[in-house]
């Protein structure tokens, strides 16, 4: 992955992280994602963010939030640092988090303002900051099933553009904003490199072309 100017370098990555825990959503490692924070809790997370080191940890509740019970978190979410933010009228920010590193949550600490935070475990991820990693993509049969897919998902595409973004960009972009399930986004930012990202990503496209995909199942594919 390829550092950005303001990125910090892997091994100055903070120990302690906010994380914004919200099922569906994936980051993953170069990837950008728009977030629309109006929470009380969230926004005084983004501004604590904005005044320190920017970053925040996005990762998925297993299970949904009730009154009074803060649910558990999956043990495996992703850092991105803020690179842009704007404020509305109406009191809302817009951030965008460019991911960094996936991170091992180590231990969940007291919260601030509401928030929760963790100490971050990053080393099993040194991978995710490195420059040229390795991959290998079978990219025909990626899309021969994407079309396929977003045909059936009544998605449309710019083809020409898809053709154009290099095999590691295509994975995170396709895995970030493809509709699947909470555990099968999991499956997605567990994958342990980027060419097993890829196998997972085509396993579940062609099973949910098939008419039916679970993580465990694509993962199982994958390594095959």
């Amino acid at each position: 992955m390829a550092r950005g100017p303001f990125d910090p370098a892997f091994a100055e990555l903070p120990g302690e992280i906010p994380v914004f825990p919200l099922a569906g959503v994936l980051l993953l490692p170069g990837g950008r994602l728009p977030l629309n924070i109006f929470e009380p809790r969230y926004l005084a997370m983004t501004r604590d963010a904005i005044k320190g080191d920017r970053i925040i940890g996005m990762i998925q509740p297993t299970e949904l939030e009730r009154p009074g019970h803060a649910p558990a978190l999956q043990q495996v979410g992703c850092a991105g640092r803020i690179t842009a933010f704007s404020e509305t009228e109406d009191g809302r920010y817009l951030i965008t988090l460019g991911g960094l590193a996936r991170f091992r949550v180590a231990e969940e600490r007291a919260g601030v303002s509401g928030y929760r935070r963790v100490r971050a475990d990053f080393a099993p991820f040194a991978e995710d900051m490195a420059e040229n990693a390795a991959l290998e993509l079978d990219r025909p049969r990626l899309l021969r099933a994407l079309k396929g897919f977003f045909h059936q998902q009544g998605i449309k595409a710019d083809w020409e553009q898809i053709e154009r973004t290099t095999d590691a960009s295509l994975i995170t972009s396709l895995a970030m904003v493809c509709p699947f399930e909470p555990q099968e986004k999991q499956a997605l930012l567990e994958a342990g490199t980027a060419t097993e990202r890829g196998r997972v990503l085509t396993a579940l496209i062609e099973m949910a072309l098939l008419g039916g995909a679970g993580s465990g199942s694509a993962g199982e594919a994958a390594r095959h």
